[in-house]
C-alpha cells in the first residue's frame, strides 16, 4: 500500500514553498513522524514528518522547487522496509564475483590493452594529455601512482620562476539563489519604501538611570522571576507609553481608512543565520517587565532554531529593531508594513556631555523613529521619541504613567 506525503498547511497568507532539503532518499526505511524534508517558505521553515512507517519509494518534488499547499511531496510505500537500490545492487555481486577467472583469460590472449586503468589513473592522463604510461597495477592496469611519476620523469628541469597564473573573475566567485525568506524580506523592504511615505526622525537618550536601576535589581529580578532583566523591556515598555499619547503611531493605513489599534502587538527584530524575521509579542501593553522578558527570551530562541511559526510573526502593530547589538551607533529603520512606526535602537556609548553647565561622561543611545507621513505628521513623531526618551531617563515615570 502506498500513501502519499504532501505539503502541509504553511499558514495564513503562505500559499507556496520551496523544497530545502531531503533528509531520506528513495529506498531508505523511514519511521512515523521522521522528518522526511524541509520545506523553506517566506517567513519560517516548516519541517514534514513521515505519516507511516515503510519505505521512501519516490520523491515527486526535487530540492530547490517551488510546491504548493497540498502538493505532492513523496511516495511512501507502507510496512516492512523495502530493499534499497543499493541492496538490489548486493544482490547482483555474486554473478559478477564469478566472471573474473575468464575474464582473466581472455586478458592473457589479448594482451594489456584490455586491463581497466584506475579511474583516478585515467583522469590525470587525460588532464595532461598522457597516452603512454607503464602500470604497475595487477596486469599491468595503470595506477594513479604511475601518472605521477610519469609526470615528474618527463617535466622539464627547473629554470626561472614561473609566473602566476591569474584565475578568471568568474572562478573566484560564487553564485547561489537567494532562499525564499531573503527573497520575501527583499520584496517587502522595496516595496515598504515605494509605498509609505517614510521618514526618519531621531533624538538621544542618557542611559544613566535605566543601566543604574538594571545593576540594582538584576540579580533579584533573575531570582524572583528566572529571567534576565535587559534594556528591551524598558524599551517596550516606553514605547508603549509613548503610544497611548501618540496613538496614529500605533495605528495603520487600509485603501482610505486610518485603523487605529486600542492594543500593542510589539515587533522585536531579530536577526537569525537565514535573514531578519520579526517575532511578535502580543498585548505587550498588559504585560509586566517580567513576562516581556520571559517573551522575548522565547522568541528570541525560537527565532534563532528557526521554530518560529506563522502565527508569531504576524499581527504586529509596531516594532524595535536593535541594531545596538551588532555595533551600529546611528541608522535609520525600514518601517514594517503595514505598520507606520518602527524604533531603532543602537549602541550605548560614552559620550561627553553639558549637564547644568558641567561637561559629563554620560552613557548615550542614539534613537531613530521612521514612520509613515502619510497618518504621523512631524508633530506626532516628534512627540513620540520625546516621551520615549523621558521614561527611560526617568523610568519612575513608567510606573506613574506620566
Amino acid at each position: 500500500m502506498s500513501t502519499e506525503v504532501r505539503v502541509p498547511t504553511l499558514g495564513e497568507s503562505v500559499t507556496e514553498a520551496t523544497v530545502a532539503t531531503w533528509f531520506k532518499q528513495p529506498g531508505d526505511a523511514v519511521a512515523v513522524d521522521e522528518m522526511l524534508c524541509e520545506l523553506e517558505t517566506d517567513k519560517v521553515t516548516v519541517e514534514v514528518p513521515s505519516p507511516v512507517a515503510g519505505t521512501l519509494s519516490e520523491i515527486v518534488a526535487a530540492e530547490g522547487e517551488t510546491v504548493g499547499v497540498d502538493a505532492l511531496l513523496a511516495q511512501i510505500s507502507e510496512g516492512d522496509a523495502a530493499p534499497a537500490p543499493k541492496a538490489e545492487k548486493s544482490e547482483e555481486a555474486p554473478k559478477a564475483e564469478e566472471q573474473p577467472a575468464k575474464a582473466d583469460t581472455d586478458k592473457g590472449d589479448k594482451g594489456d590493452k584490455d586491463v581497466e586503468d584506475a579511474p583516478s589513473a585515467k583522469k590525470l592522463m587525460a588532464e595532461n594529455n598522457l597516452s603512454d604510461v607503464k602500470g604497475t597495477g595487477k596486469d599491468g592496469r595503470v595506477m594513479k601512482e604511475d601518472v605521477l611519476n610519469a609526470l615528474s620523469s618527463s617535466a622539464p628541469a627547473a629554470s626561472a620562476p614561473r609566473a602566476p597564473v591569474v584565475a578568471s573573475q568568474a572562478d573566484r566567485e560564487e553564485r547561489v539563489k537567494m532562499t525564499r525568506l531573503r527573497q520575501t524580506i527583499a520584496k517587502r523592504l522595496k516595496d515598504s519604501q515605494n509605498t509609505a511615505a517614510m521618514l526618519t526622525t531621531y533624538n538621544e537618550v542618557d542611559m544613566t538611570e535605566v543601566m543604574a536601576l538594571r545593576n540594582e535589581y538584576k540579580d533579584l529580578f533573575l531570582k524572583k522571576h528566572g529571567v534576565k532583566l535587559g534594556f528591551m523591556s524598558f524599551f517596550t515598555k516606553a514605547c508603549v507609553h509613548a503610544l497611548n499619547e501618540v496613538p496614529e503611531v500605533n495605528a495603520e493605513i487600509d485603501g482610505t481608512d486610518v485603523v487605529y489599534k486600542n492594543y500593542v502587538n510589539m515587533g522585536i527584530a531579530a536577526g537569525t543565520p537565514t535573514g531578519l524575521v520579526v517575532p511578535v509579542i502580543n498585548d505587550a501593553d498588559q504585560m509586566s517587565f517580567a513576562t516581556i522578558e520571559k517573551s522575548i527570551a522565547e522568541m528570541g530562541a525560537k527565532a534563532r532554531d528557526g521554530k518560529l511559526s506563522m502565527a508569531e510573526m504576524q499581527g504586529g502593530t509596531f516594532t524595535i529593531s536593535n541594531g545596538g547589538v551588532y555595533g551600529s551607533l546611528m541608522s535609520s529603520p525600514i518601517l514594517n508594513p503595514p505598520q507606520s512606526g518602527i524604533l531603532g535602537m543602537h549602541k550605548i556609548q560614552d559620550r561627553p556631555m553639558a549637564i547644568n553647565g558641567e561637561v559629563v561622561i554620560r552613557p548615550m543611545m542614539y534613537l531613530a523613529l521612521s514612520y509613515d507621513h502619510r497618518i504621523v505628521d512631524g508633530k506626532g513623531a516628534v512627540t513620540f521619541l520625546v516621551r520615549v526618551k523621558e521614561a527611560l531617563e526617568d523610568p519612575r515615570r513608567l510606573l506613574m504613567d506620566l
